[in-house]
């Protein structure tokens, strides 16, 4: 049989050769509706109820067996346990039952349907991603109402996993021992997992199409974590091919690891520190094993998100707290809520026609003070720690940031009044993401204690182009002139007032970038965990004199061919090892 390859979205780097293990535990698609006789209601009405509390046993039960070395993880099943929790959905699938007689299964994928509808309409990748979960809890309970649940404990050999989709409880139960990487038709690239495969360092492929119940199990295939590549019944030239890139990957990912916990520092003395980007708590785990040196973008939405209302003082402090311990000594940049008609606060601002233009970031925030206010307290209240800053987003001027800085002293002398016990000097920063911010960087820098530039926004909007959108990404251009002049803008002004700049965002983590970064002097970095160590082996072993010469070049280039030429010619004669496997050069 000739071989055949699946597509997906890599999630997790490495290439993993063995044989299938099919999970399949997708109970709603062979569900039946049934018509229920009025007298039959309260029974079913019961069934789903006991259904859910058994589900809640379960995972109560899973929470308590989470190693050790996996308690990061919990907060993610904690989450479930809180959807399971959550009356609002429970009572969605009751009222199901009652009002138009079906059975407790037909009335569980109502519920999970209509919840699917609202998420749908939502822009923001992450935040779609989450109705994955909502999936995910609804089979745990169908498990529970059909009986059986299928199982990973049935896996007596090691093998690679593919599924619908792996919750997160599932992926505290997998032995990694016997699974070696897996793959599932569901899922993103901000799935829980394909963090959770990140952080256990197994290869893994999400959003495969054709990943279905044909596969037969037992084969042999290569799944292909640089490409998001599932390979059936490959030929021996695959099988040799693919075994010596996986030999090359395990020897690069030992040397990079060996010198991953040394500082950033260029072979003539520049230092450079390397943060990382997070969301959840189980990312802190990566984050140190990988040699990142703080937190330089905490995004605060997900306390929210994952919260069946509004979070209360209280619990939004409670987070930040742990959060800031569980980093420390290390900085934690905590970023203010950067939300907007478009994302988590949907449901409480009118739509509008252009959210990435509206009432987003610091906007909602301004006119939304009670939400502001105490996320604000929250966070003043964590820095007594020590270690935590706060970070406005999408500042677009001078007048904007004194608003935000007047509320921000008010909301302090409120607490002083209350004898609540803060930082009074907790850094504070801003987000340059939009054009005028740039522009007007010299003023704002002298009202704040450090910049954070915001590439993936700062791109869009200085380049008027949306990336995801299919027929005008290919104009989604790093080193276009404009941007590359607006970043070393941003850094000489912050410079210049004495404050120092970060840079988030995906250039942080793209290898032809980081000289040019380097050349412009920008004080850190911060980017995904796990793509620290190959960062960080860049800058040890550049010098500042040829990025400082690389720099010069770009910035007197006129075009953005040029540019990329400049710098793809200096990256591949100084780093050929590096570069082999950043996903857009291995072996095309």
């Amino acid at each position: 049989m000739p071989s055949r390859t699946l597509y997906g979205i890599p999630v997790s780097a490495g290439i993993a050769i063995g044989k299938a293990y099919c999970l399949n535990r997708n109970h709603f698609s062979g569900m039946a509706r049934q018509t229920l006789g009025q007298e039959d209601v309260p029974r079913e009405m019961e069934r789903l109820g006991r259904a859910f509390e058994a589900a809640l046993q379960d995972l109560e039960r899973i929470l308590s067996l989470v190693p050790e070395d996996l308690k990061e993880h919990a907060a993610i099943i904690e989450s479930h346990l809180m959807m399971l929790r959550d009356h609002k959905f429970r009572k969605r699938a009751l009222d199901h039952i009652e009002n138009t007689r079906i059975n407790a299964e037909w009335a569980l994928e109502r519920a999970v349907g209509d919840l699917q509808e609202v998420f749908a309409a939502i822009a923001d990748e992450y935040l779609r991603q989450r109705m994955q979960d909502v999936r995910l809890v609804a089979e745990r309970v169908l498990g529970k109402l059909v009986g059986g649940e299928g199982g990973l404990n049935a896996i007596t050999h090691r093998a690679i996993l593919l599924a619908h989709d792996l919750s997160p409880a599932d992926t505290i139960e997998l032995d990694v021992n016997k699974i070696m990487a897996f793959a599932t038709a569901q899922g993103g690239k901000t799935s829980h997992a394909g963090i959770l495969a990140r952080s256990l360092q197994i290869p893994a492929v999400v959003g495969v199409e054709g990943l279905g119940d044909d596969l037969a199990e037992g084969n042999i295939i290569i799944l292909d974590g640089f490409h998001g590549r599932i390979i059936l019944e490959p030929d021996e030239d695959e099988l040799a091919r693919y075994t010596d890139l996986q030999t090359q990957f395990e020897s690069y990912q030992a040397t990079i690891m060996r010198s991953c916990q040394l500082p950033a520092e260029t072979i003539d003395g520049y230092r450079m520190q390397v943060l990382a980007n997070i969301e959840l708590f189980e990312e802190v785990v990566a984050v140190n094993d990988n040699g990142g040196e703080g937190i330089g973008l905490y995004r605060s939405e997900y306390s929210y998100m994952s919260h069946g209302g509004m979070p209360t003082e209280d619990e939004l402090t409670e987070i930040y707290m742990d959060m800031a311990s569980l980093v420390a000594p290390k900085k934690l940049v905590i970023r203010t809520l950067d939300v907007g008609a478009d994302k988590l606060m949907r449901m409480q601002v009118p739509s509008e026609p252009n959210p990435a233009l509206g009432l987003r970031a610091i906007r909602y925030c301004l006119k939304h003070r009670d939400v502001f206010r105490t996320q604000l307290r929250a966070i003043l209240k964590a820095s007594v720690l020590g270690n935590v800053s706060i970070m406005f987003p999408m500042i677009s001027g001078l007048q904007e940031l004194v608003e935000v800085k007047k509320f921000y002293r008010e909301v302090q002398r409120e607490m002083h009044a209350e004898g609540i016990c803060f930082r009074e000097d907790m850094p504070m920063g801003i987000m340059i993401e939009v054009p005028s911010a740039v522009i007007t960087a010299d003023f704002l820098a002298r009202e704040v204690d450090f910049f954070s530039i915001g590439t993936n926004d700062l791109i869009q909007y200085s380049l008027g182009i949306d990336r995801t959108n299919k027929d005008v990404s290919y104009l989604y251009q790093p080193l276009h002139p404009a941007i590359v002049r607006s970043i070393k803008w941003v850094v000489d002004s912050a410079h210049r007032a004495g404050i120092e700049v970060c840079l988030c965002g995906e250039l942080a983590a793209d290898p032809f970038c980081i000289p040019v970064l380097m050349g412009m002097q920008v004080d850190s970095i911060s980017l995904g965990p796990h793509a620290i160590p190959g960062i960080k082996r860049i800058v040890r072993q550049a010098s500042m004199e040829e990025c400082s010469a690389l720099l010069k070049q770009v910035m007197t280039s006129q075009s953005v061919a040029r540019n990329n030429k400049l710098v793809r010619e200096m990256i591949f004669r100084r780093f050929p090892e590096e570069l082999m496997f950043y996903s857009s050069l291995v072996d095309e």
